[in-house]
C-alpha cells in the first residue's frame, strides 16, 4: 500500500506547500528505508506527539517534539534468531536516513512482536497509534487490520462493553504474513443473560456487530474482506474442554485486542500445557474422524446419484419438450432421445445418449442399494463425460431451434397466405394473381381492412426470402412473428363475420316438441343440427335435390359442417321449395314449425 496522502485545496497556498514538502519527504524516506530492508512490513505517519506535564523534557527538545514528523517503521524479526540486532541495525538506519533526508523527520521503529506482546500485557496504547495513523507504506495489510479492528472494536465496546469479555485479532495478519481477508473474534459474556436465550443473544449481537464491520470497513477504506465471528462464553469454554481444534488453534495465535482477562489466561495455561483434552474428547475427535470419511463417501453417492443425474437428465427432457414432446419420465427420457434425435432426426450420436443411461443406471443402483459406494476416480470419469454431455446438448438445442424457427417461417407464412385467401373467397373477390394486390385492392380498397396490413403481408413474405438466406437474427423473427399474428387474428375475425351472416341467410330454424333445429342449405347440401341446445350436437347430412327436398340422411358431425362451410363459396341468394317443409315434417312430425325473424 503506497500513500495516499491529499491536500485539501482549501488550505492556504503557504499550507498546501508545506504539507507538499512534507509528502515529498515521507515518500523519499519510505522508498529509502524499504529498499534497503526486507524486513519491514510498514510505514505510517503519525500524529504529533503531545508533551505531558510530567515529561521531564528541555526546552530545545520540546521544540523538536512539536516541529517534527513523527514516522512509524514497523518490522517483522518472526524466526530470526539475531532479532535484537537487527532491529538495533534499523533503527540506526532510520536515524540516519532521516537526519539525511529532514532533520525534522523522528521514526520510531517498533518490531511487530512487541505489538503483539503489548497486547498481550493490555497495553493497547499501541494499536490506538498505529490506528491513527496515515499508511505510507504497508504491503501486507498489516497497518490496515489494526485500523478497521480498532475502529470495529471501539464501535462495539460503546454499545456492548457489558458484554464484549474478549476482542482478538486471528489469522495470517496478525502473525505479519500476506492474507487475503482480516479475521476477528469476539467472546461474548452470556453468563448473566435473563431476557432472552442464551441462542438469540449470540444471533442478535451478532448480526449487530457484523452490521457494525460494513461501517468500519466504509469508515476506513479498508477492501480486504473483514471476518467477525461471535462465541459465546460458555460454547467457547465447552469448546476448549472438547479440545475443538479450532479454538485451540484461536488460542494460540489469537492477539487481544482487548481483553477483560478471560482470553490470555486461558492462552497462557495453553502454553504452559494446562489445558489438555479429556479422553472423551479425544474419542470424540477420533470418532469425527471415521464419521467424516463415511459422510465423504455418502457425499460422492449424492454427487453421482444426485446432482450429475439431474444435471444431465434435466437437459435431456428440456431438449424433447423444445422439440415438442410432452416432459416425459426419466426413463421414457433416454428411450425418446435415441428414437427422436438418434434414429429420427439424425441430430445426435448415440454415445451422448450411452452417457444418459449409464448415469441413470447409477442412480437407479444408487437408489437401491446395489451401488454403496463410488470412488472419486469414477466421479472424475463421469464427470468429464457429463460436461462433454452439456456441451453436445447444447449444441443439439441449437440445432432443434433452427429447425422450429424454419419450420415456424413456413407456418406462419402459410397461415397468413391461406388467411387473406379465405378472405378473398368470402368476399366474392378472385385469389388468383399476387397476393399483396389482391388483398389491396378487394379489401383496403373497399375499407375492408386497415392499409397497414398490406405492409405485414409484405413483411412476411420478405421475412421467409430473408430467412432462407441466414439474413434474420431470432429477436427480428420475433417481431415479424408478432405482426403476423395480428394480421391473422383480423382477418380470421372478418372471415367468421362474413360467414355468418351469409350463414344465417341459408339457415331455416324450426321448432319441433320443445326443442328447436336448424336446416344449413349449402349449395348441393343440407345439414341438420336436430338439437341446437343439446351439448353434444346430433347433426346429420342430406343431398338437397333440384326439387327442394331432401336425399336420405346420413350421420355427420360438427367438424365436417365446418369443413364444408370452410370450403365452399356461399350463394348470394337461397331460394326455399315447398318441399322441404314437407320433409321436415316426416322427419320432426305434423307439428313442426318454421321460425321467422328470430
Amino acid at each position: 500500500m503506497k500513500a495516499n496522502m491529499t491536500i485539501p485545496p482549501d488550505l492556504p497556498k503557504e499550507a498546501q506547500e508545506k504539507l507538499a514538502l512534507m509528502k515529498d519527504k515521507l515518500d523519499k524516506f519510505s522508498k529509502a528505508i524499504t529498499k534497503e530492508f526486507k524486513e519491514v512490513i510498514g510505514v505510517a505517519l503519525l500524529p504529533p506527539r503531545k508533551i505531558h506535564p510530567e515529561d521531564k523534557v528541555s526546552k530545545e527538545e520540546e521544540e523538536k517534539i512539536k516541529n517534527g514528523i513523527n514516522v512509524l517503521v514497523l518490522i517483522t524479526t518472526e524466526d530470526r534468531k539475531d532479532w535484537f540486532e537487527l532491529k538495533e541495525k534499523v533503527t540506526k538506519a532510520t536515524l540516519k536516513k532521516a537526519e539525511e533526508i529532514d532533520k525534522t523527520l523522528m521514526p520510531t521503529v517498533m518490531d511487530l512482536f512487541d505489538v503483539r506482546e503489548s497486547c498481550f500485557d493490555g497495553k493497547y496504547d499501541v494499536l490506538a497509534m498505529i490506528a491513527s495513523s496515515a499508511p505510507l507504506f504497508d504491503p501486507q495489510d498489516i497497518l490496515a487490520a489494526i485500523k478497521i479492528a480498532e475502529v470495529h472494536k471501539s464501535m462495539t465496546l460503546k454499545k456492548f462493553e457489558k458484554y464484549i469479555v474478549s476482542y482478538v485479532g486471528a489469522g495470517s495478519l496478525f502473525r505479519g504474513e500476506k492474507s487475503h481477508d482480516i479475521d476477528v473474534y469476539l467472546i461474548v459474556d452470556d453468563t448473566d443473560v435473563k431476557k432472552m436465550t442464551r441462542a438469540e443473544l449470540k444471533d442478535k449481537l451478532g448480526a449487530i456487530i457484523r452490521g457494525m464491520g460494513a461501517q468500519a470497513s466504509e469508515m476506513t477504506g479498508v477492501q480486504k474482506l473483514f471476518h467477525i465471528q461471535t462465541y459465546i462464553l460458555t460454547d467457547f469454554w465447552d469448546a476448549v474442554k472438547d479440545a475443538n481444534p479450532v479454538i485451540y488453534t484461536f488460542l494460540r495465535d489469537g492477539v487481544p485486542l482487548y481483553d477483560r482477562g478471560v482470553f490470555m489466561p486461558w492462552k497462557l495455561l495453553l502454553k504452559m500445557g494446562k489445558i489438555r483434552p479429556s479422553p472423551e474428547a479425544i474419542e470424540m475427535q477420533m470418532d469425527l474422524g471415521e464419521r467424516l470419511v463415511q459422510r465423504t463417501k455418502g457425499s460422492l453417492l449424492n454427487i453421482l446419484g444426485g446432482d450429475l443425474y439431474y444435471a444431465i437428465l434435466n437437459p435431456a427432457q428440456a431438449a424433447l419438450m423444445l422439440y415438442g414432446i410432452a416432459p416425459p419420465t426419466p426413463k421414457e427420457t433416454v428411450k425418446l432421445m435415441e428414437e427422436v434425435f438418434v434414429k429420427k432426426e439424425r441430430l445426435l450420436e448415440q454415445k451422448y445418449v450411452d452417457i444418459l443411461e449409464r448415469i441413470r443406471q447409477y442412480y437407479k443402483d444408487i437408489e437401491h442399494g446395489t451401488v454403496k459406494e463410488v470412488s472419486g476416480k469414477d466421479i472424475d470419469d463421469i464427470l468429464t463425460k457429463a460436461e462433454d454431455y452439456l456441451k453436445r446438448i447444447k449444441k443439439l438445442f441449437n440445432q432443434i431451434q433452427n429447425r422450429r424457427d424454419k419450420e415456424s417461417v413456413q407456418e406462419m407464412y402459410d397461415t397468413c397466405i391461406s388467411s387473406v385467401h379465405d378472405a378473398l373467397k368470402v368476399s366474392n373477390a378472385p385469389v388468383k394473381g399476387n397476393v399483396v394486390t389482391l388483398f389491396k385492392k378487394h379489401l383496403v380498397d373497399t375499407r375492408v381492412m386497415p392499409a397497414h396490413y398490406t405492409d405485414i403481408i409484405k413483411l412476411v413474405i420478405k421475412t421467409k426470402e430473408e430467412y432462407a438466406k441466414k439474413k434474420l437474427s431470432s429477436s427480428e423473427l420475433e417481431k415479424v412473428r408478432k405482426e403476423a399474428r395480428l394480421l391473422i387474428k383480423a382477418v380470421v375475425e372478418y372471415i367468421q363475420r362474413k360467414r355468418g351472416y351469409e350463414l344465417e341467410r341459408a339457415r331455416i330454424r324450426f321448432k319441433y316438441e320443445n326443442k328447436f333445429g336448424d336446416v344449413l342449405l349449402l349449395d348441393t347440401i343440407a345439414f341438420i343440427i336436430k338439437d341446437i341446445d343439446a351439448e353434444e350436437k346430433e347433426i346429420v347430412k342430406a343431398a338437397l335435390k333440384s326439387d327442394g327436398s331432401l336425399g336420405s340422411e346420413e350421420k355427420s358431425s360438427l367438424e365436417e359442417l365446418e369443413k364444408h362451410l370452410a370450403n365452399m363459396k356461399m350463394p348470394n341468394k337461397v331460394f326455399i321449395k315447398e318441399r322441404i317443409f314437407e320433409d321436415l315434417r316426416r322427419l320432426f312430425g305434423k307439428d313442426v314449425e318454421i321460425l321467422v325473424n328470430y
